[in-house]
């Protein structure tokens, strides 16, 4: 990345615009639902389409990143993202925009099991990177409520896909005009950066499995929901889809920096010492957040999504710990395709239980997951047994 300086910069712009471009719809459909005189619920799992397809594709795309080249793999997210948004912008039947939004979800699908393999390719600064790349994210999706907001309330709703498609077609010629081909992966044929027994692997790829689909639909639930609680349970506060924007901006905002302080707590102290605080704060805070309203709720629902938005270089720093370079596109794909696929659920979940028996349920069965994540984190083993484990196989090979 020292030979490549815009590398970085631009794959972290990408990150705020993958995550941005996913949550443009759980605002706009407040709109939509007002317009077309149909239910939030109806008009909700259009999007179910997009999800599903963010996480399935990014296996597919991870063995293209590997085997073909990430960096073309990133000029096609660029572009395709921009020309599937235009495309969504256009569209006048409902199904058009479940088509547009599938189309977005299949583009949007190229970004973490390519982009994520670049930017761990130094173990030594994995959990700094991963930080900043993650607060960039995260930041993405806290624009993506205030920016939809703001152009639906003065510009109608088409502009929410309009003018975040111009802005990745301006992204991808930046990145084509800016940033060099760092050319083929090259296979050197090291091992990871810590080498574990069979048995050790498998309660590490248990664990990750576990966290990763649990923490997924997690993630996707609280992020896809939080216009909606915010539009019923914060009624004192505001009533316009901008002021909603703002409030769900606002949490978001503070709770992306978590990410940069966790990132740096990768390099130097136990995934397991991070994962169990962080798991435990999840389960605390899902079910408080399901039993309140007004202010109380805005405050706790910060908290909750710090603890959400930490967990999530964790997950990435496992994977990056334990898999060859050469190999990393394809092994990220498989954890967000549990990830995004899992996650994916969260979709015709809220649709059902906002139906029947609210928001509140939705939280109480997102406080069971954070737990499972917290028992699965339990059996993570140490870092001193990682290293003695890593030590004994440098001295055996």
């Amino acid at each position: 990345m020292k030979k490549n300086p815009a590398l970085l910069p631009f794959i972290n712009l990408g990150h705020a615009l993958d995550h941005l471009v996913m949550l443009i719809f759980p605002t706009v459909v407040l709109a939509l639902s007002r317009d077309l005189n149909r239910p939030y619920a109806e008009l909700l799992p259009l999007s179910l389409g997009g999800f599903i397809a963010f996480g399935v594709l990014g296996l597919p795309a991870g063995w293209l990143g590997d085997r073909w080249s990430r960096y073309n793999m990133m000029t096609v997210f660029f572009f395709g993202l921009g020309g599937a948004l235009v495309l969504t912008g256009f569209a006048t039947e409902t199904w058009q925009i479940a088509a547009g939004l599938t189309v977005l979800g299949m583009f949007a699908a190229i970004y973490h099991p390519v982009a994520t393999a670049m930017i761990v390719a130094d173990p030594k600064v994995m959990g700094r990177v991963l930080g900043w790349n993650g607060l960039d994210g995260n930041l993405g999706l806290a624009f993506a409520a205030v920016v939809s907001g703001f152009l639906m309330d003065f510009y109608g709703w088409r502009t929410a896909f309009f003018v975040p498609g111009a802005l990745c077609v301006a992204a991808g010629i930046g990145w084509l005009a800016w940033v060099a081909d760092p050319g083929a992966i090259v296979k050197t044929g090291k091992k990871a950066a810590l080498h574990v027994d069979t048995r050790t692997m498998y309660r590490i790829i248990l664990v990750l499995l576990v966290a990763t689909s649990c923490g997924g639909l997690i993630f996707n639930a609280t992020t896809i929901s939080m216009p909606k609680v915010f539009d019923e349970r914060l009624t004192a506060l505001t009533n316009t889809s901008l002021g909603i924007g703002l409030l769900v901006s606002m949490v978001y905002t503070i709770a992306a920096f978590s990410q940069i302080v966790v990132g740096p707590m990768i390099d130097k102290h136990d995934l397991r010492t991070l994962l169990l605080p962080i798991t435990l704060a999840q389960v605390v805070l899902l079910f408080v957040a399901s039993q309140l309203d007004g202010w109380p709720l805005l405050i706790v629902s910060v908290l909750m999504m710090l603890s959400v938005f930490g967990q999530i270089p964790l997950n990435d720093a496992i994977v990056g710990r334990y898999t060859p370079d050469e190999y990393r596109s394809r092994v990220f794909a498989v954890r967000y395709l549990v990830t995004f696929g899992v996650a994916s659920m969260a979709v015709p979940m809220i649709s059902h239980f906002h139906k029947t028996s609210g928001f509140r349920t939705v939280f109480m069965l997102l406080a069971v997951l954070a737990a499972l994540t917290l028992v699965a984190s339990i059996f993570f083993p140490s870092r001193a047994a990682l290293k003695r484990q890593s030590g004994l196989a440098a001295q055996a090979a």
